[in-house]
């Protein structure tokens, strides 16, 4: 019972360039799935967005007061 060499074609992936929907599902009804996500999960979405809104918001007054300190 000696071990005999097969041969095996490897199997090769691409994408054609011609082919232009390589991820449809992830673009179809973007707003509906980020609507359903934020709705869900609106804790979790309040607790990540304020903050960054809070911090823009101080960030904007801050550079509108030192463009206006000199007026004073």
């Amino acid at each position: 019972m000696g071990k005999t060499p097969v041969r095996m074609k490897a199997v090769v992936y691409s994408l054609s360039p011609f082919q232009q929907q390589i991820m449809p599902g992830l673009w179809k009804d973007l707003t509906t799935k980020i609507h359903h996500k934020v709705t869900d999960n609106w804790i979790s979405a309040t607790l990540l967005l304020a903050p960054l809104v809070g911090t823009y918001t101080y960030v904007q007054n801050f550079k509108e007061k030192e463009k206006l300190e000199h007026r004073y």
